[in-house]
């Protein structure tokens, strides 16, 4: 049978739910694009810079398992404006906090409330769509990680104009919205409110096996752009000796490119099969990561390759969760979309460290860029060869 029309509030609701994402994943990046200022005034090492833009994404990931069960039992019409306004109070903690290396650490953590917000939205305008557009609505929400985009081109250049300016300018913002969401966002009327516990709906979608597989793909495509989202600037800055502003505005294009792009895998994936267009993005990620690997010339090598291992990872992270709409229960997709997005954002915890650790260690990034490729190019091949067939159940 043909599908109904997508209603016009389906558009509505898609739209506030993006622009609610992008305002809290500014507030999930708000340390990473001045952590080479703090560290100048705080003197600090350059794996203790690494763990400093790490931290935020562990609560930013596993808040995702309790928050995605919540909104299956609650929605988004009430879990938007709730975790909005929760993240008005570490934004506003960083203007006190930007003097102590461990008050930034302490308030980075519970920054992380900003990043649980993508396992509100993914089941919302998952449930709003018909199966033949929910790549392109997952898709669209999904460009809501163009907040570390302008956090990371606008953050720094406000603090130039006022070191409390850009936290008080984004609670102000963020304290809109949570009244904004409460007005427009309305839960699906065909909403499955589940009737067992949290605990029990997390533990039968755990023992799913797709979970996981989705979750060790989400881990490299979605926790590559984290790593990167959090981390290149200080790449940029170690690497190629940018300043703070001007490695922003390279690591801003870097996340503009990925939010793009993550429409893109999600819409083709309307059209084929999402396993295959995951495994074409993490191919090309691989691919231009082994390029950066040999420390090129930032212009115009360096700059390429990164902005096309970027569009690698916004492909894969768009397709597969298309790919976890097509196999998921309407019921469960909350519960699951939260230990992906959970394993996701984990994904991005890693690699921080990691460069960090080695670059203390070795002075060169290589060897971090070459284990990227390496889990990449494992991942397109899963995809290809064993993904497809989940696709199919």
């Amino acid at each position: 049978m043909p599908e109904p029309p997508t209603p016009a509030a389906a558009y509505v609701n898609l739209a506030v739910a993006t622009v609610g994402f992008a305002l809290t994943f500014w507030s999930w990046n708000l340390i990473a694009p001045l952590a080479s200022t703090f560290q100048t005034t705080l003197h600090f090492s350059p794996f203790a810079l690494s763990a400093l833009t790490a931290v935020p994404v562990v609560i930013g990931s596993l808040g995702r398992i309790p928050v995605g069960a919540l909104t299956d039992r609650f929605g988004a019409k009430l879990m938007f404006p709730l975790c909005s306004a929760l993240s008005i109070i570490p934004t506003l903690l960083l203007i006190p906090a930007k003097n102590s290396y461990v008050g930034l650490v302490l308030v980075g953590f519970i920054l992380g409330i900003g990043g649980t917000t993508f396992a509100i939205g993914i089941p919302h305008v998952n449930a709003w769509f018909p199966a033949s557009r929910r790549g392109f609505a997952t898709g669209v929400f999904g460009m809501g990680m163009g907040g570390t985009a302008l956090s990371s081109y606008f953050t720094p250049r406000i603090y130039k104009h006022g070191v409390n300016l850009p936290f008080t300018i984004l609670a102000v913002a963020l304290a809109a919205y949570a009244v904004l969401a409460l007005v427009l966002l309305t839960n699906p009327p065909n909403r499955t409110v589940p009737t067992e516990p949290p605990a029990k709906r997390l533990g039968a979608a755990g023992r799913l096996r797709v979970t996981w597989e989705l979750a060790g793909l989400y881990a490299v495509g979605f926790g590559g752009i984290v790593a990167f989202g959090v981390y290149l600037p200080t790449y940029l800055h170690n690497s190629y000796a940018l300043s703070s502003t001007d490695a922003g505005t390279k690591a801003a294009g870097f996340s503009l490119m990925t939010v793009i792009t993550r429409a893109i895998g999600g819409t083709v994936s309307d059209r084929f099969h999402p396993a295959y267009v995951t495994a074409i993005g993490l191919g090309a990620a691989g691919l231009f990561a082994v390029v950066q690997a040999f420390d090129p010339e930032l212009m115009p090598t360096g700059t390429i390759a990164f902005l096309l291992m970027a569009a690698g990872l916004g492909i894969s992270s768009g397709a597969i969760f298309a790919l976890v709409a097509r196999v998921t229960p309407a019921p469960n997709v909350g519960s699951v979309t939260g230990i992906v997005g959970a394993l996701g954002g984990l994904g991005g915890f890693v690699p921080p460290l990691v460069m960090g650790a080695i670059y203390t260690a070795k002075g060169t990034y290589s060897i971090g860029l070459m284990l990227l490729s390496d889990l990449a190019f494992a991942g397109a091949l899963y995809s290809a060869a064993v993904m497809r067939r989940r696709g199919n159940a």
